[in-house]
C-alpha cells in the first residue's frame, strides 16, 4: 500500500508517494487546480495499485480534489494541519518547510500515527450544512437591520418605538409620519427600505427553516423527539456533526463538542473541570436543550437533573453533567437513524426482479 501524501493550495496541488514500509519518498507532482489536472493527477498514480490518499485539510482548500477523487472511486483521508506540523517538528530536516515536505508529512500521519479521518461522499448532512451556514449569517444581518431601524425611528419619533416590535407596526408608524424637514424625509425614506430588506430576509429565513424540515423528513432522522430539539437545532446538530460513526463511541463525541470533562488532578485532590474546548457550535446547541430539559417537568432530563441537585452538586455541576448525558443521547439515536437511512438507501438500490 503506498501512501499519496497531498498538500492544498487555492491554485496548485502538490502530491507526493510515500511507501510506509521503508518511510521513503517515491515521488512528487505538481498540478494545478483544473480538472484537467486532476486527471493528470490521477493518471501519475496509476502506477501504484494498491493507494491511499491522504490530503491535508480536505474539508478546505482540499475539498474540491478531495470529492473529485471520491467520485473516481479513490479511497481518501483527511489529515488535520496541525498533525502534520508535529510531523515536520519531530522529523529531520531543521523544520524545512515546502510543499513537498508538507505532502510527505500528510502521508506519514495517515500510516505512522494514524491521526486521520475517513472521507465520504456528500450527503445530506453536508446539505444541512450549507442551509444552516446561510440560515444563521441571515439572522445576524437581520439583527443588524433591527438595530438600524431602532436608530432611526428613534430619531423621528418621540421615544422612538419599542424594543420588541413587528415590522408591520414599524411600516404602520412610517406611513403615518410627516416629516418636517429634508433630513426627516430622508430618515423615513431609509426607514422604509430597511423596513422591505426586513421583510425579504424573514422571508428568505422561514424559507430555509422549510428547507431544514424537508431534508430531516427525507432522511428520517427522529432528534426532534428528544424534548428541547426543534428542526433548526436538530439540523445544526446533524451539520456540525456529519456521519456519527467517524467518531470512535459515545466519549469521543463528547470531547468533541466539549461536553466531556477534563480531570484535573495532583497528590490526593481529584477535580474535574469545564472542557473549553470542542465544537462551541454544538457545545452550544447542547446547552440550550440542556436549559430546556432542565425548566420542564416530565421529561428524563428534568429528573435527572433534580437527581444531581439532590446528591449535592451545584447548580452549574448539575448542568454540566445533564449535558454529557445529553451529548450520549444525540450520538446514540444518530446513530440509530445513520443505520436505517443506509438501510433504506440500500433496499432502494436493489433491482426489483
Amino acid at each position: 500500500m503506498i501512501v499519496i501524501g497531498i498538500d492544498p493550495h487555492k491554485s496548485t496541488h502538490t502530491a507526493t508517494a510515500v511507501d510506509p514500509g521503508t518511510n521513503t519518498d517515491l515521488g512528487s507532482i505538481r498540478i494545478r487546480s483544473t480538472i484537467e489536472d486532476y486527471q493528470r493527477l490521477l493518471d501519475w498514480a496509476q502506477q501504484w495499485p494498491q493507494r491511499q490518499w491522504a490530503v491535508e485539510n480536505a474539508a478546505g482548500l482540499g475539498h474540491h480534489l478531495t470529492q473529485w477523487l471520491l467520485a473516481s472511486s479513490e479511497s481518501v483521508v483527511d489529515i488535520p494541519p496541525t498533525a502534520t506540523a508535529r510531523v515536520r517538528e519531530l522529523s529531520r530536516g531543521g523544520r524545512r518547510k515546502n510543499d513537498r515536505i508538507d505532502a510527505a508529512a500528510a502521508a506519514c500521519v495517515a500510516f505512522m500515527q494514524g491521526d486521520f479521518r475517513p472521507v465520504a461522499p456528500e450527503d445530506h448532512t453536508d446539505v444541512l450544512r450549507l442551509i444552516d451556514e446561510r440560515r444563521r449569517d441571515l439572522v445576524v444581518q437581520n439583527g443588524r437591520l433591527v438595530n438600524q431601524l431602532h436608530a432611526v425611528l428613534r430619531e423621528l419619533l418621540p421615544g422612538g418605538i419599542e424594543t420588541k416590535f413587528d415590522t408591520e407596526d414599524a411600516a404602520l408608524e412610517l406611513r403615518r409620519f410627516q416629516p418636517a424637514t429634508d433630513a426627516d424625509a430622508m430618515r423615513k425614506t431609509l426607514a422604509l427600505e430597511v423596513v422591505g430588506d426586513l421583510r425579504r430576509l424573514r422571508f428568505q429565513i422561514d424559507d430555509l427553516a422549510e428547507r431544514i424540515e424537508a431534508v430531516l423528513e427525507s432522511c428520517e432522522s427522529t432528534l426532534t423527539d428528544i424534548h428541547g430539539v426543534g428542526p433548526i437545532m436538530a439540523g445544526r446538530i446533524l451539520a456540525r456533526t456529519g456521519n456519527p460513526f467517524r467518531f470512535s463511541g459515545e466519549s469521543a463525541f463528547a470531547m468533541y463538542t466539549g461536553t466531556a470533562p477534563i480531570e484535573i488532578s495532583s497528590a490526593d485532590k481529584n477535580r474535574h473541570r469545564l472542557s473549553r474546548s470542542g465544537d462551541r457550535q454544538l457545545n452550544a446547541a447542547i446547552h440550550v436543550i440542556a436549559v430546556a430539559q432542565a425548566r420542564r417537568p416530565g421529561n428524563i432530563g428534568y429528573v435527572y437533573y433534580q437527581r444531581k441537585l439532590s446528591e449535592g452538586k451545584t447548580a452549574r455541576e448539575a448542568q454540566r453533567c445533564l449535558k454529557r448525558q445529553i451529548a450520549r443521547l444525540l450520538w446514540r439515536t444518530m446513530c440509530a437513524d445513520h443505520d436505517r437511512y443506509i438501510g433504506r438507501q440500500s433496499l432502494e438500490e436493489v433491482p426489483v426482479a
